[in-house]
């Protein structure tokens, strides 16, 4: 087995392929890196570097033992640094993401509470454009998301429903079925159905707008939407209909659109996502936060 100084040097001299450099790095002088690699060579009964007085290189065996070792090195290193990071307590930058204004309330006075706790945190809070999903996460610009469930992707990590919401139908105002007191998914048939275009899944797409109704008609399709401004814009002008949250009525009024329930839809749910590789003390107690805020 081998120990973590030798790992260390063996993967650092086959990147530098200089024992000066490789030292340096480590801190240890010329002779400790080049006795380190004597001994593995021993061990392993091959050379893993050719060595003249001008170069150093991987041999094949080093170069195959130093592909199989990093994954390893690298999970050991992540998982030695997220443990001295629990030790330390709750510290670190944290990058949040919304897709709507009752979310961004929600966060925002989570990470207040947070870093009044914590000082040692430092929490940003930003917008998620409506055709974003969860590619910042993937991406790695945020580091956790409220969002629309389903979530399904196998490389995150669901927390639990934050925030439970009714469905409605947003219409042109002036549409006859804009005054009735609920439309159901039937309805839906007759209208054509704004949606978003972007990175989601198809199961997220057919969760929030649907092919077809519940007998099987198919629903027709109407613009596509970056974001909500553009949704909103789309169903002032009378190009189309499509589901939101009960609380848009409240944060997005326009003189021109009419929110109208949807009696048989299942409601809306948006909860906490985050890479599963990256879960910290930090993330946890920032999930904890936002249970906290919500259920005051």
């Amino acid at each position: 087995m081998l120990e973590r100084y030798e790992m260390e040097t063996f993967l650092t001299l086959a990147e530098e392929l200089h024992f000066g450099r490789t030292g340096e790095r480590l801190g240890v002088s010329t002779g400790r890196v080049s006795q380190t690699v004597k001994k593995l060579e021993r061990r392993v009964g091959i050379p893993l570097f050719a060595r003249t007085s001008r170069s150093v290189v991987l041999t094949p065996v080093g170069l195959r033992l130093y592909e199989d070792l990093l994954p390893a090195y690298e999970q050991i290193r992540t998982a030695l640094e997220r443990a001295t990071g629990a030790g330390r307590g709750v510290h670190g930058r944290l990058r949040a993401g919304f897709g709507t204004p009752w979310d961004a309330e929600l966060l925002t006075a989570a990470a207040d509470a947070l870093v009044d706790r914590h000082p040692g945190c430092e929490i940003t809070v930003r917008e998620v454009p409506l055709d974003g999903g969860v590619r910042p996460l993937q991406d790695g610009e945020l580091d956790i998301l409220l969002a629309a469930f389903p979530v399904r992707e196998p490389e995150l990590t669901t927390g639990p429903v934050v925030v439970r919401d009714d469905r409605v139908l947003l219409l042109p105002a002036a549409h006859p079925l804009a005054g009735r007191p609920s439309l159901g998914l039937e309805d839906l048939a007759e209208l054509p159905l704004i949606t978003t275009a972007g990175a989601h899944p198809r199961h997220w797409l057919d969760h929030h707008y649907p092919r077809r109704t519940p007998s099987g008609a198919a629903i027709p399709r109407g613009p596509v939407a970056a974001t909500w401004q553009e949704v909103l814009s789309h169903v002032t002008a009378g190009r189309g209909v499509t589901p939101g949250a009960a609380l848009g009525a409240r944060y997005h009024p326009r003189p021109g659109i009419a929110y109208v329930a949807l009696r048989d839809a299942p409601p809306l749910e948006y909860g906490l996502v985050w890479p599963t590789a990256a879960d910290s003390a930090l993330i946890r107690a920032f999930v904890a936060a936002v249970g906290a805020v919500r259920e005051a």
